[in-house]
């Protein structure tokens, strides 16, 4: 026996702000919102991080794997690109184009200062690429590339140790 699965009725239409802000948590666990249209996450993980909210209308929120932001606005939602210093997003099957192409010019538009991107290399150790806002274009320029281990002095001073990870 099959069960046919149909989409509740708001996957099909545009919401606004505000409509997504009366959501809960929940509802909006496992999402992000793209030019008004509900897409639903890849990552099942239950902790899937927070909206980023990169613009009201039409409505586009992105929930970043990681996403670091000033402490002083940790009690402002929704988070803005103007809270948040860099987002990185784990790359999975599936997810390649749009971590690769779609989010880093979203992120770039939004005006997020730094992006990382992290690959499984075939070796098992994450490598990460950095890439780093030219306020000059809007767009993103490559930065610095990781293997084996982290170690950015931009945007912030970090050492990770990514075999271990």
């Amino acid at each position: 026996m099959t069960a046919e699965m149909v989409a509740p009725a708001w996957m099909h239409t545009q919401i606004s702000a505000e409509q997504y802000d009366s959501w809960s948590e929940e509802q909006c666990a496992g999402i992000e919102i793209v030019d008004g249209m509900v897409v639903v996450s890849p990552d099942w993980n239950a902790d899937t991080g927070f909206d980023v909210r990169l613009q009201d209308v039409p409505l586009t929120n992105r929930r970043p794997d990681v996403t670091v932001y000033r402490v002083e606005t940790i009690d402002l939602t929704p988070t803005r690109p103007e809270h948040v210093l860099l987002v990185a997003e784990i790359v999975s099957p599936g997810s390649e184009t749009t971590d690769r192409i779609v989010k880093v010019d979203q992120y770039a538009k939004a005006g997020i200062p730094f992006y990382w991107r992290v690959e499984q290399a075939a070796t098992g150790v994450p490598i990460i690429y950095t890439h780093v806002l030219d306020p000059a274009t809007g767009a993103y320029r490559d930065g610095e590339m990781f293997t084996g281990a982290v170690k950015a002095t931009a945007p912030f001073p970090i050492t990770v140790d990514l075999g271990v990870l």
